[in-house]
């Protein structure tokens, strides 16, 4: 390692711990918001040189781009101005101190530990490789995810269907006033919806044998999701047609699973011969349901009589005009 990527690597983590510390003590919420996309999309440049491409584009999808987009979005409905006005810098009391201290104590502590671990370490990785060939794929990440341990998968889909439940009952509040409709956000997404598409289908084929994969471009369609809700307002309600979508990546993974039991394979343990098709099956039906769970978490659920009203809307209580 030559001494600009050492300090390259260096300033790397003090912007981050810098910005994560901005993003939490800022006064202006607007500000904030910006400092924590920032620090998301120079998490994704970290996790790329820890050499984890994977992780890196699902923290940019994920935690820079949709966290941030909701971040924003919310903002802009609870009226910045008020939000700021009401904003305070963290001031360093007893209770937080602690709170500081016991978090640099238990990073320390990770620190110590990775640096006490051996040169090389006796685990599964090499066995892992061995039988990649057996995977159906030949992208190593790919093929833990979806083959190694696709039980881990299956429950993790589970999980981000529960997710999308409880938006669903706990939204008890009204729908928040949406803004109009922005006319530049519309031309944006004419343009880049079939982007978003394309690029995610890529993903989905790509995964197969390089960084990529459902994850990834399920996150690229949710982006694209997210702009559509942005520039013409959505409203998912839990109607039969939403919630089929959402369970059915799940549902395929289910079958499959299912399948190679009867089979006498055992569940979820894919013939050789067959693992590929399948693998490529249980992620074009996972992309679709994880894509549209994302933009669900994203728009919430929008109770009956809470319809946003148009800004140039007129009051017919004034002018007596039947609605």
């Amino acid at each position: 390692m030559t001494a600009e990527v050492e300090v390259f690597d260096a300033v790397l983590a003090l912007l981050l711990l810098w910005l994560g510390w901005r993003a939490l003590a800022s006064a202006d919420l607007f500000k904030a918001v910006v400092q924590f996309i920032v620090f998301g999309l120079l998490l994704s440049l970290a996790w790329v040189r820890l050499g984890a491409p994977d992780v890196a584009l699902a923290e940019a999808a994920i935690g820079a781009g949709l966290a941030g987009a909701l971040l924003l979005d919310t903002l802009a409905r609870l009226g910045r101005s008020g939000a700021a006005d009401e904003a305070r810098p963290l001031a360093l009391t007893p209770a937080r101190a602690g709170i500081a201290l016991a978090v640099i104590g238990l990073a320390a502590l990770l620190v110590a530990s990775v640096l006490a671990l051996p040169a090389r370490w006796p685990g599964l990785a090499e066995p892992a490789l061995q039988q990649l060939s057996a995977s159906g794929v030949s992208n190593p990440v790919t093929a833990t995810l979806l083959n190694y341990r696709a039980w881990d998968t299956l429950l993790e889909i589970g999980v981000l269907m529960l997710a999308v439940l409880g938006v669903w009952i706990l939204d008890a509040e009204p729908a928040l006033p949406r803004p109009a409709p922005d006319p530049m956000l519309g031309l944006l997404l004419r343009v880049m919806l079939p982007l978003t598409v394309i690029v995610a289908g890529y993903l989905l084929w790509v995964g197969a044998h390089a960084p990529g994969g459902a994850f990834q471009g399920a996150a690229l369609l949710a982006a694209g999701g997210v702009l559509w809700h942005l520039a013409r307002p959505l409203s998912l309600a839990p109607g039969r047609l939403v919630r089929a979508a959402i369970v059915f990546g799940f549902a395929v993974f289910l079958a499959v699973g299912v399948a190679t039991a009867l089979l006498g394979s055992g569940f979820l343990t894919f013939p050789p011969a067959l693992a590929g098709a399948l693998i490529l099956v249980i992620e074009a039906a996972a992309m679709l349901s994880i894509a549209l769970i994302m933009v669900a978490l994203f728009v919430g659920h929008q109770r009956p009589g809470t319809a946003p009203q148009a800004a140039d809307t007129t009051d017919t209580q004034d002018t007596g005009a039947a609605p």
